[in-house]
């Protein structure tokens, strides 16, 4: 079910939930196209039909795209003029899609707390690294779940090289202030932790470890988790500056600091946060995550939950006039936290 709101819904209209969610560093993720062409057996894909599914069965496609560039800007510089100010940019793989470099190379200024990140597996960068560099992007993030040839095409599912991801690590450092790593922690990858933190901290680049996500989508590889405990262990051997971070959205984190590159790691030891319609969702039992993010999709919709598509609200009706559009998400978004949507 996708929700629509009508335009004449009445006017009086009230920012604080959604200012407050900006406040405690929620953030919108920006999904460009749901295609990737890694297939890694874990991909949620925010929400919609993840590929390692359409690579198993053709017949589960994911939504169409019904947003054009212009579309996208236009939602952005609607949340951005209302306060929102930490926009990610996600897929699938975003620089697959034909929206990416219109989009990316269309992005309006934000404040001087506002940012501009770009998710990515790294396979790309390299080729379009020209253009990106004349962006506005803050940041660029690279999935690096894997740090060899043989765990990079068993968590992929691709005939590619590890070297090709690297160099694409190489590609955004050179152009890229900030770049930095996300890695997944899986009993696939476990050996390899240890090499992936070291190339983190050779470069000087932050990375974050991240447990996995227990949701309907990775339902049969549950046992492919492995706690963050061994390394944190670890990292308390290389410093002794440790900081529990728990803001009031999403899931708690340790953060270290080594010799002043910043590592974090997503610790379900210290709980997640939930607010309003998470206290009586049906699927709360399923969900590690909290309500940490907006998530716009390709088809138009915005959701506040990777696991609620019944809760996806439909924007395209109102990208024609993006004042009400950011009223229509900040009533979206007080319902979600007062628990009325």
């Amino acid at each position: 079910m996708t929700i629509t709101l009508s335009p004449y819904d009445p006017p009086v209209v009230d920012w604080t939930a959604l200012r407050n969610f900006n406040a405690l560093r929620g953030q919108a993720r920006i999904s460009l196209t749901p295609r990737c062409d890694l297939a890694c057996f874990f991909c949620h894909n925010e929400g919609d039909t993840p590929p390692p599914l359409t690579k198993k069965d053709r017949t589960q496609q994911p939504r169409p795209r019904e947003l054009a560039a212009t579309d996208y800007i236009t939602i952005i510089g609607a949340l951005a003029d209302r306060g929102m100010d930490r926009f990610y940019f996600t897929g699938g793989e975003p620089l697959t899609s034909p929206m990416a470099r219109p989009v990316l190379s269309g992005l309006p200024p934000l404040g001087p707390d506002g940012s501009y990140t770009l998710i990515t597996n790294g396979t790309h960068v390299r080729r379009h690294q020209s253009w990106l560099a004349k962006t506005r992007l803050d940041k660029v993030k690279v999935s690096l779940h894997y740090f060899s040839d043989e765990t990079f095409r068993t968590i992929a599912q691709t005939r590619f090289e590890i070297a090709l991801v690297l160099d694409g690590i190489e590609a955004a450092r050179e152009v890229f202030k900030e770049v930095g790593l996300n890695c997944l922690l899986l009993t696939t990858n476990a050996p390899e932790i240890r090499g992936i933190l070291d190339f983190a901290l050779n470069r000087r680049m932050p990375v974050q470890f991240i447990e996995l996500v227990n949701t309907d989508f990775n339902a049969g590889i549950v046992g492919n988790a492995v706690s963050a405990d061994d390394v944190i262990r670890h990292l308390r051997t290389l410093t002794t500056d440790e900081r529990i971070e728990v803001a009031g959205v999403g899931q708690g984190r340790r953060v270290f600091n080594v010799d002043g590159v910043k590592i974090d790691v997503i610790h379900r030891d210290l709980g997640r946060h939930h607010v309003g319609q998470c206290g009586t969702c049906p699927l709360r039992s399923k969900c590690v995550e909290g309500f940490w993010s907006l998530r716009v999709d390709h088809g138009g919709g915005l959701q506040p939950c990777l696991l609620r598509d019944d809760l996806r609200l439909d924007l395209k009706d109102h990208l024609n006039d993006p004042e009400y559009l950011a009223e229509v998400v900040a009533k979206h978004v007080t319902a979600f936290t007062e628990g009325t949507l």
